[in-house]
């Protein structure tokens, strides 16, 4: 008697919801945490729940699980496993729960066979995973969202660069189509010493305007001398020797001659290179 009462209270002592059940199903004894969840959620019935069967109710589930866990226990009671454990849910009208089940048989027990079913509450663990997989589920929607937000601001940025870009070469090819070669008209007439001043004011002043835009140019090969630096800016424009030597008021010959430098000093070795192309892209 004194064993019995000391099995009693050890397994009313557990946290796990605890039945023994006979080799029909029938439940034998239930522990006080069995019985503490049966009366907080309404079960019905005896909170106790003896009497009952376990693997009758099961079946009559309508979940899935219920019949998993009832062919789980008809296989331990006939021998065809030691032990059966799964996981479930057992969520109630207010909150929701998760419980890991184990069934195995009772060793010592003298009035035949006998099982015991363990329902271990594992809602925190549950839980925790849930709100780890929500918030895995944020993190991917936001690494999604800044990646789409990367391309966005990329595809952004080149269409800047490309208008910058067009903004500069259209500045320098109308400086130089539209304003240069009236410049340079004018200094082959007589001027005053005034006029002069003033046309070379106003060439100083439109070098400093396009300066920046060949900057690209002049900072990629500091071995280009002005002069080069005007005949290359030309080339990339797509004029000819012979409009390059109008514009500079120099002979085609000399701009032969630049040309040759320049492509020697670029490393454009290669006849077949293309010196414009070349030009080009170094923008």
């Amino acid at each position: 008697m004194e064993r019995a009462n000391m099995c009693r209270e050890i397994i009313d002592s557990l946290s796990a919801h605890i039945a023994i059940l006979d080799k029909d199903g029938i439940i034998l004894l239930t522990n006080q945490a069995w019985q503490e969840f049966g009366a907080a959620n309404n079960l019905q019935g005896p909170m106790d729940s003896l009497g009952q069967n376990y693997l009758l109710i099961s079946e009559q589930s309508e979940e899935e699980t219920g019949h998993i866990i009832a062919q789980g226990i008809r296989k331990v009671i006939s021998g065809d496993l030691q032990e059966f454990f799964t996981n479930y849910p057992c969520h109630s009208p207010t909150e929701k729960h998760w419980f890991a089940l184990r069934v195995v048989k009772l060793q010592t027990a003298a009035e035949g066979l006998q099982v015991i079913v363990s329902h271990e509450d594992i809602t925190p663990i549950m839980q925790a995973q849930v709100n780890l997989r929500k918030k895995e589920e944020e993190l991917l929607q936001q690494k999604k969202m800044l990646e789409e937000s990367n391309v966005a601001l990329r595809v952004l940025l080149e269409h800047r660069e490309k208008d910058r870009q067009s903004l500069e070469e259209n500045v320098l090819a109308n400086v130089r189509k539209l304003i240069v070669p009236f410049l340079e008209e004018l200094s082959y007439h007589k001027l005053d010493d005034r006029s002069k001043n003033l046309l070379e004011i106003v060439h100083q002043r439109l070098e400093e305007v396009v300066a920046p835009f060949l900057n690209r140019l002049t900072s990629m090969n500091r071995l280009l001398t002005p002069r080069e630096i005007d005949v290359a800016a030309f080339i990339r424009e797509g004029k000819t020797s012979k409009e390059i030597a109008g514009l500079l008021n120099i002979s085609v010959s000399g701009v032969d001659f630049h040309r040759k430098m320049i492509r020697k000093k670029l490393g454009l070795t290669n006849e077949k290179s293309n010196l414009r192309s070349y030009l080009l892209s170094l923008q």
